[in-house]
């Protein structure tokens, strides 16, 4: 383990340097994971591609800023899932971002959806919330950030992060009771 990470420093300081080879080492390791991240948010490969490219062009481009205080791989993740917001709010023309009031801190332990609810059926109703909690549930969900690193990625105060969890957590839940039950319109 100790090895892999003097490995990935000594690759790091490589780029920094602007060694062309370790950048196309680093970009080796890290597109298929990067693309499958961007897959999940646009669900187009070309937009993915897209994205992907422009994400390690800021990367290698603001490298000198990686601090080594998280991983690379989480640190590139940030600027991907950045990257692909980006491209979602620049295709929405009436996106407008509203101010979140939040209500003190809550808990998010209870995750489970009725029985015989499939993980396609979660994801297709995870696509229709509101855009500010399907980013949050996203993340969360799908792709494992925990409340710290959501609030970097987006901007927000962890309490916000925390509130618009929850109220998402509540819609997605709604959601699935409507289609379990055929309560929806």
């Amino acid at each position: 383990m100790e090895t892999k990470l003097l490995f990935h420093t000594d690759l790091v300081e490589q780029c920094k340097a602007n060694n062309r080879q370790a950048q196309l080492q680093l970009y080796r390791q890290y597109c298929e994971g990067m693309f499958a991240v961007a897959m999940r948010f646009l669900r187009n490969e070309d937009d993915a591609e897209d994205v992907l490219q422009e994400a390690f062009i800021k990367a290698f481009q603001k490298l000198h800023q990686y601090s080594g205080e998280v991983t690379f791989g989480a640190w590139l993740k940030r600027i991907v899932i950045n990257k692909c917001i980006d491209f979602l709010k620049s295709r929405r023309i009436d996106y407008v971002e509203l101010k979140e009031h939040t209500i003190g801190i809550v808990q998010e332990d209870d995750w489970s959806v009725d029985e015989g609810i499939s993980v396609a059926e979660v994801k297709k109703a995870m696509d229709t919330l509101p855009e500010k909690y399907r980013y949050v549930v996203h993340m969360y969900l799908v792709e494992g950030l925990d409340h710290e690193e959501i609030s970097a990625v987006l901007g927000l105060s962890e309490t916000a992060c925390r509130t618009r969890l929850m109220r998402g957590r509540g819609m997605l839940k709604e959601l699935l009771k409507e289609k379990r039950y055929g309560t929806g319109s």
